[in-house]
This record gives structure tokens, sequence and C-alpha cells, in this order.
């Protein structure tokens, strides 16, 4: 039987309900040992992590005074990462929209992104959706958005990497806003950082559809989402994160 250590980031935010997918989760041949991670020895210890929802400026700090900042940054070289909602900031390459004095990243997965995109918790919402590789995928799954980050771009790909491959879409009818319209936009992203025609070209780096109704990604072994799976009863993105990332790596590595 494979065991698969899998570390939940738990200095701040939704780390618990993370927690408790985990220990749900069934998988064949394979046995899953959740762990909280708080410190650099704890980090050592895991095959993969979760950084979960919750406040992306105080998770970098609380990294930053753990002593865990530097080995997250070379944690994201070498093992998978999955980014739910704050955690997906962090993994970004690029933040924008953020708190006075910046947003620490572990360029993780090259894309550029907007905090609190859709606007505040006034506008939390549901949507379901249909997810590219998740088992029963005639079955959506539903997405719970809460100050949730939006995609502003699709990054050209940094050297060694292999190219973003978009999971999950919000629908038209589903988003909170109308494609192109600049709702819930940052001034920094209206001013020339949200793109939305396609360059000549280039048709891999920016969608001709509006790229805030991006929600679920993949490059490589990372998994990126702007909303809450942990929020559901629905573990099938835990899983689909521990067989189509974390395992897939691990045979690659041997």
């Amino acid at each position: 039987m494979t065991v698969l250590t899998i570390g939940v980031l738990a200095l701040q935010g939704g780390f618990a309900e993370h927690i408790t997918s985990l220990q749900r989760l069934r998988l064949h041949n394979t046995r899953i040992l959740p762990l909280e991670v708080k410190t650099p020895t704890d980090l050592a210890q895991c095959d993969a992590l979760i950084i979960p929802g919750g406040e992306s400026t105080t998770i970098a700090l609380l990294a930053r005074l753990s002593g865990l900042l530097d080995p997250l940054r070379e944690f994201v070289h070498a093992k998978p990462i999955w980014g739910t909602c704050a955690g997906a900031i962090l993994l970004a390459r690029e933040a924008v929209g953020t708190k006075k004095g910046g947003q620490e990243v572990l360029n993780g997965v090259d894309v550029k992104v907007q905090r609190n995109g859709w606007g505040s918790q006034m506008e939390s919402f549901e949507a379901d959706m249909t997810v590219e590789g998740m088992r029963h995928m005639e079955k959506p799954f539903k997405g719970v958005f809460i100050r949730a980050p939006v995609v502003l771009a699709l990054l050209p790909p940094s050297p060694a990497r292999r190219p973003v491959h978009i999971i999950a879409r919000l629908s038209d009818k589903a988003a909170p806003c109308p494609a192109s319209s600049p709702c819930g936009l940052s001034d920094e992203a209206k001013q020339g950082h949200f793109s939305l025609p396609t360059p000549p070209n280039e048709p891999e780096v920016i969608p001709s559809e509006d790229p805030r109704h991006i929600v679920a990604l993949r490059q490589g072994s990372h998994l990126f989402t702007t909303f809450h799976p942990e929020l559901t009863r629905d573990d099938r993105f835990h899983e689909l994160f521990i067989t189509e990332c974390v395992m897939k790596s691990r045979q690659e590595r041997m």
C-alpha cells in the first residue's frame, strides 16, 4: 500500500476543513495521512501540500515569521501544491489589488490574479461547474466563492515549466459579472493589466474568453482553485489532487 503524507498549511484560514476532507478520502491501495503544517520540520515530512483559503497577506506574514516562507519556495519547485482561494493567490506568479506593502507569492503557477476579484463578502456566491479530469465529470461540482480572487491573465510559462491547463470555468450565467465587464476590478487591473483579447500568435497565453471565469487550472503537478472545495462534502477535488497531481508526480520522480 502507498502511504502519502498530505500537508495542510495550518497558520490561518480554513485548514481544518481540508484535513476533514482528506480524512474522508478512501482510495484504492493508498493511505492518506493528513498533517497540519506549522513548521519547516512539518513541511519536510510532506509528499504534497494544500494552502487553504483565509487571508493571503496574513498567511504570508505568518509563514515568514514561522520560518516557512523560504522552505515553501523550495517546496514549490519539488513537490505538488494545491492553493485554494487565498492559497491560490500565494501560489500565483503575480498578484494585484493587494494591501499596502504588496503580497508575498510563491511563483508556482504562471498566472496573474487579483484579490477579492468579485467584490466583498457580500458578493459571495455558489456556482455549479464541470471539471475536466474529475471522477463522474457528468455530475457538476458546486464551487463556494467567498471574497474569491480572479484570474486576470495566463502568463507565458516560466522556463522548464509545462503550460497552464484550464480544467474549469464559470459559465456566463453563473459569473457575477458579465464577460468583459470591469466590475470588481481594481484600478491597477483596469489600467491595462486586465487583458481580454487573444494576442496574435499567442493563443495559449490569454484566452479569448473573460479570464476571470477561469476558476480551476493545473500546471505541472500544481493545482489552483479560486474557490473553496473544502466547504462542501463533495471530496472529488481532493481526490483529483491526490490521483492526478500527487501520485502522478510521485511516479515521475521514481
